[in-house]
């Protein structure tokens, strides 16, 4: 693995940097607000990206993209999340939604959700996670119960970002019990979040809005034209979004950038803040590494959950060990939300998001044990 990206990927990472500073304000915090101007500044940014072609710039140019490597992409992601995911939560409908569609999705299914996703025009919400099913989604029971015509859907998830303000939902319900496999069973449905007995109510959480909420579904019909995929066999399709999901958020790029600001911190140099910042420092640069032989792999053809979860087991405890340090350097002044230039001044809302880091999209015992099958099934063979 070359870790030297080349050219292209520098020249785009400074065209990036530039673009951001021109279009993000001196206080931008993310996109994680109920605040209008907040959502104005993300349509900027991505009205930008697309006019310039790199919103989709890792699709295939028949859906719209750019058609470049996974290494520029992996630095537009790196970028984003440097500079607290200006994408807003877009991230979703371009990280994996668009791909999945693209790799499961009917002719109909692509030409009605990719263009608007490439365009940035549409927001998605993952409707995976449930009261009694969340790292374990094959324990998933909101049921789709087939009648003519299609199926009813009865039943609640939970979590699901952005539900409050999305305009379709890629929910995952139990369309067959199968004894045997509490995977097979499972359907994938590319539901509109107006429809008829979907209802939508937001949990209060110390993370602030647009985090977590409830979503109800009282006798909600989809048809077999809602269907991404294959009926019953939802599995494929989660596991296709996982392996996406799980390299596919840089966190690493944004603890990079709070340890850049630290070092100049007068406080960083000296007793144990030095010794946990230079510790934290070498963790940075062995996640960033990880991740990239993460993308290696998958560039050819040979990722596997073994380097997938364990590249995102490092991103989520580097997430949490940046954040204690950035509160232990700060001190008082790092616990209050502040304003001006730069990352630091929003340390204190970086450390309360950084507390889902080991629980978001698989917890981290779950990273470790598909790590653990992984090695466990090669011994085997």
């Amino acid at each position: 693995m070359d870790l030297d990206l080349g050219e292209r990927a520098d020249a785009l990472r400074v065209r990036l940097r530039e673009m951001l500073a021109e279009l993000l304000p001196t206080d931008w915090s993310g996109p994680f607000s109920d605040d209008p101007d907040v959502r104005a500044v993300s349509r900027r940014v991505l009205d930008r990206l697309s006019a310039e072609g790199l919103l989709t710039i890792d699709w295939p140019p028949e859906y719209g993209g750019s058609g470049a490597t996974l290494w520029e992409q992996a630095v537009v992601r790196e970028e984003m999340w440097a500079h607290l995911e200006p994408r807003g939560p877009q991230y979703m409908g371009l990280s994996w939604v668009g791909p999945s569609i693209m790799a499961f999705g009917t002719a109909e299914q692509r030409s009605t959700h990719l263009p608007r996703i490439g365009r940035g025009e549409v927001i998605w919400c993952q409707g995976f996670s449930e009261p009694e099913a969340g790292s374990d989604l094959g324990a998933l029971s909101l049921a789709a119960t087939a009648d003519a015509g299609g199926w009813t859907v009865r039943g609640q998830k939970i979590w699901t970002s952005y539900a409050t303000i999305a305009d379709w939902c890629f929910l995952a319900a139990r369309t067959t019990r199968d004894e045997r496999s509490k995977n097979h069973g499972i359907t994938i449905f590319l539901l509109p979040m107006d429809r008829g007995g979907v209802s939508v109510r937001p949990i209060a959480s110390i993370m602030g809005p647009q985090h977590l909420n409830e979503v109800f579904f009282d006798d909600v019909r989809v048809t077999p034209a809602d269907v991404l995929g294959t009926v019953d066999r939802g599995w494929d399709v989660i596991k296709f979004v996982l392996g996406h999901e799980r390299i596919g958020i840089p966190r690493y790029a944004r603890d990079e950038r709070i340890l850049a600001e630290l070092g100049t911190a007068d406080e960083t140099a000296h007793g144990a803040a030095g010794v946990a910042f230079v510790r934290a420092l070498v963790h940075a640069r062995t996640t960033r590494l990880l991740n990239y032989r993460a993308i290696a792999l998958r560039e050819a053809g040979a990722l596997t959950d073994r380097e997938a979860s364990g590249a995102r087991t490092s991103s989520i405890q580097l997430d949490q060990e940046v954040a204690d340090l950035a509160l232990d350097v700060l001190g008082p002044p790092g616990i209050a939300p502040g304003s001006g230039t730069g990352i630091l001044p929003h340390t204190e809302d970086v450390y309360r998001y950084a507390r889902s880091a080991t629980i978001a999209s698989g917890t981290i015992e779950i990273q470790r044990m598909l790590v653990a099958r992984s090695l466990m099934s090669e011994e085997a063979q």
